[in-house]
């Protein structure tokens, strides 16, 4: 796993934000119980989202170097606790997907969040900054919902547009067609992307593929899709 810059302050993903300096996890604002090594162990995932962290890199960072007999055991209770925290299963997970004997991997969109001294100016900071990203230019993950193993990103907005009437509709066959002109280029989970123009940052950004069967391909990524943009 490389190394990444410094993260802010606040990490924000649906409704919940987790604060670094405070070490405490928030949902709709409401403290969640959750602290030392399943706190630690969201931390971990949330610098890194959309990668891979091995069970070794936890070890390594939460458990002494010599502790090995408990550590199986330690560990899988520590996940069990955040996934309980976070009101997913391992069957069905919706942030933390488990990649079998090696380790975890953070697959929701990650914000990063100011500090700020009220909600109100939250909203405004948050306001502003959607209203000008700082975006191009930066790698991020494609996203996938619900534990797909691929994501069908669409060539433009008026695919997506295209897209989302067929699904609405429930129109397998269109969206079969779509993918069979490219229209909609099937995209693995965790691929990553240059981020090109993000004019509309909340419909979505046009970005650069940078791995996989389409790489060099230029496609526009809703923004559900887009994790790791800071």
């Amino acid at each position: 796993m490389a190394s990444a810059a410094p993260i802010p302050s606040r990490l924000r993903f649906d409704d919940y934000e987790l604060d670094l300096r405070t070490a405490e996890l928030r949902k709709h604002g409401h403290k969640i119980r959750l602290a030392g090594r399943p706190l630690q162990i969201l931390a971990m995932l949330l610098e890194h989202p959309g990668e891979m962290v091995s069970r070794e890199e936890i070890r390594k960072r939460l458990w002494d170097a010599d502790t090995f007999v408990d550590f199986e055991h330690g560990m899988n209770s520590a996940i069990r606790k955040l996934r309980d925290a976070l009101g997913e299963s391992a069957d069905r997970p919706r942030y933390i997907e488990t990649l079998a004997r090696r380790g975890y991997r953070f697959i929701g969109a990650v914000e990063a969040t100011e500090r700020v001294s009220s909600p109100r100016a939250a909203a405004e900071t948050n306001t502003a900054a959607d209203a000008r990203p700082d975006w191009v230019g930066q790698v991020a993950a494609v996203s996938a919902e619900n534990l797909a193993n691929f994501v069908l990103i669409p060539a433009d907005e008026q695919i997506l547009s295209e897209k989302e009437k067929c699904e609405a509709a429930r129109d397998d066959l269109g969206i079969s067609l779509l993918v069979a002109d490219q229209k909609l280029l099937m995209v693995a989970q965790g691929t990553q992307v240059k981020i090109l123009d993000a004019a509309n940052p909340e419909l979505g950004c046009r970005v650069r593929i940078l791995q996989g069967q389409f790489i060099g391909a230029t496609a526009f990524v809703p923004r559900k899709n887009l994790a790791g943009l800071s």
